[in-house]
C-alpha cells in the first residue's frame, strides 16, 4: 500500500509541475527550457524553512511567491526575445540556478538538504493533499482557457505583432502568465521537498526541464487534460521501468522528437482525432 500511495503521490505533483510548464508554453506560447529552476526554488524555500522550524503549510506561500518573483524577473528579462532565443534564456536560468545552490552552504552545497521533517498530513493525507492541488489548478487552467483571457493567450501565441496591433498588452500578459506557471512551479517544489524528504542540485537541473517540456508535448501543448494525463504516465515510468530510470534523458528526448515529427498536437490531437474518424463513421 505505502508503494501505491508514492506513485500516487508523485504523480499529482509532476501532473501540477507539469501543468504550470503548459501555463507558460501551452497557453501563451512561451517555451522554456528552465521551468526546473522554479521548482527547484520552492523545493529549497520548503526545505530550508522546515529545517528552522516552520511547518510544511506554512512554507507553501513562501515557496509561491519566491518562485512567482523569480519568474517575474527571468519573464523580464525574456520580453524582448522569442521562440530559440527564449528558449535559450530560460535555459540559463536553470543552470545558473543549480551553479547557486552548489555555492551556497546554508542550502546544503554540493549534498543538498536531507532529514526534513514530514508534515502532519500522514502518508494518505499528504497524498490527498498533493491530488487536491493538482486537481484545483487543473480547473483553474480550465477557466483560464475558456474565459477572455484564455482568448488574449491564444493570440499572444498565435502572433505576437498581430496581437499588439489590435490593442493587446502582450508584455503584461505574458508576464501574468510567467508569474502564475512559476509559482505553481514553486508549489510542486514543496510538495516535492515533502515527499522525498530531500533536495539537492541535481534534482532540478536541465534533465528535469526536458522531462517536464516533454509531458507537456506528449499530452499536446495548451491541452490540460492531454498534459495531466501525459505527466502522470510519464512521472511513473521512471518509477517502474529501470531502463526509463537509467537513460532518462535519452527516453525523453526521443519521446519529444516522435511527438514533435509524427504528432506534434500530441495525445490530445491523437485523441480528438480519432473521435472526429469515429462520429464520420456513425
Amino acid at each position: 500500500m505505502a508503494y501505491e500511495i508514492t506513485l500516487i503521490t508523485s504523480m499529482a505533483i509532476s501532473v501540477l509541475f507539469a501543468l504550470s510548464l503548459n501555463f507558460i508554453t501551452g497557453f501563451c506560447g512561451q517555451i522554456s527550457l528552465g521551468h526546473a529552476a522554479f521548482m527547484g526554488v520552492g523545493a529549497y524555500t520548503t526545505a530550508a524553512m522546515m529545517k528552522a522550524g516552520v511547518p510544511f503549510i506554512a512554507t507553501i506561500p513562501v515557496a509561491a511567491v519566491l518562485a512567482g518573483c523569480l519568474g517575474v524577473l527571468v519573464g523580464i528579462a525574456s520580453l524582448r526575445v522569442r521562440h530559440d532565443f527564449l528558449a535559450i534564456t530560460t535555459m540559463g536560468v536553470v543552470f545558473l540556478f543549480v551553479g547557486i545552490v552548489r555555492q551556497q552552504d546554508f542550502l546544503g552545497g554540493e549534498i543538498g538538504i536531507s532529514g526534513i521533517q514530514a508534515s502532519s498530513f500522514g502518508r494518505i493525507g499528504f497524498m490527498a493533499f498533493c491530488l487536491l492541488l493538482a486537481a484545483a489548478f487543473a480547473v483553474f487552467s480550465l477557466v483560464i482557457k475558456r474565459s477572455w483571457m484564455g482568448f488574449v493567450f491564444d493570440s499572444i501565441a498565435d502572433n505576437e505583432d498581430v496581437s499588439r496591433v489590435l490593442g493587446i498588452d502582450v508584455s503584461k500578459y505574458k508576464l501574468i502568465a510567467f508569474v502564475v506557471g512559476t509559482a505553481a512551479a514553486g508549489v510542486a517544489g514543496s510538495l516535492y521537498a515533502q515527499q522525498f524528504r530531500f533536495v539537492g542540485p541535481d534534482s532540478f537541473g536541465f534533465v528535469e526541464s526536458v522531462s517536464v517540456l516533454a509531458m507537456v508535448i506528449v499530452g499536446g501543448i495548451g491541452s490540460v487534460w492531454g498534459v495531466a494525463v501525459a505527466a502522470a504516465g510519464l512521472s511513473v515510468m521512471p518509477l517502474m521501468i529501470q531502463f526509463v530510470d537509467d537513460y532518462k534523458i535519452l527516453v525523453y528526448s526521443a519521446l519529444l522528437f516522435s511527438m514533435m515529427r509524427w504528432a506534434p498536437d500530441g495525445l490530445a490531437g491523437i485523441v480528438n482525432r480519432s473521435v472526429k474518424r469515429i462520429r464520420r463513421r456513425s
